[in-house]
């Protein structure tokens, strides 16, 4: 017998994607987002994993996360931890993967109730 949800309720939640879109809450996006576990999708101003700089990921500190998962888009793209340096100083923790494995992994957290945000750079 399953007690767990499969959503969060009132949260948001990622319902598919395919590398050139994410739909949340049934909505499409065709550019980089952030997706906190409840609260507005915001779009995140990132074209290229290559254009990523400290204002990229300090943006991420508004929503109070304790976990960041980011998406580094088609694969999996490691950033310098200088650029994530503001979140570490809060002890937020970020854990980088592709955009697939970020979209599964953030639903499980945010259907367990976690303070997550998803980052997850499209690119155009």
């Amino acid at each position: 017998m399953k007690f767990q949800l499969d959503e969060p309720l009132g949260g948001n939640s990622i319902s598919h994607h395919d590398g050139r879109s994410v739909w949340v809450n049934k909505v499409q996006h065709s550019a980089s987002l952030l997706v906190p576990w409840q609260g507005e999708v915001q779009a995140w101003q990132l074209q290229r994993f290559e254009d990523l700089s400290a204002a990229h990921f300090e943006q991420m500190l508004a929503c109070k996360p304790e976990l960041v998962i980011f998406g580094s888009g088609s694969r999996i793209r490691f950033a310098n931890p200088a650029l994530y340096q503001s979140l570490i100083a809060q002890r937020i923790g970020v854990e980088t993967m592709d955009l697939a494995a970020a979209c599964r992994t953030y639903n499980v957290l945010a259907s367990e109730g976690r303070a997550v945000l998803a980052a997850l750079l499209i690119e155009s």
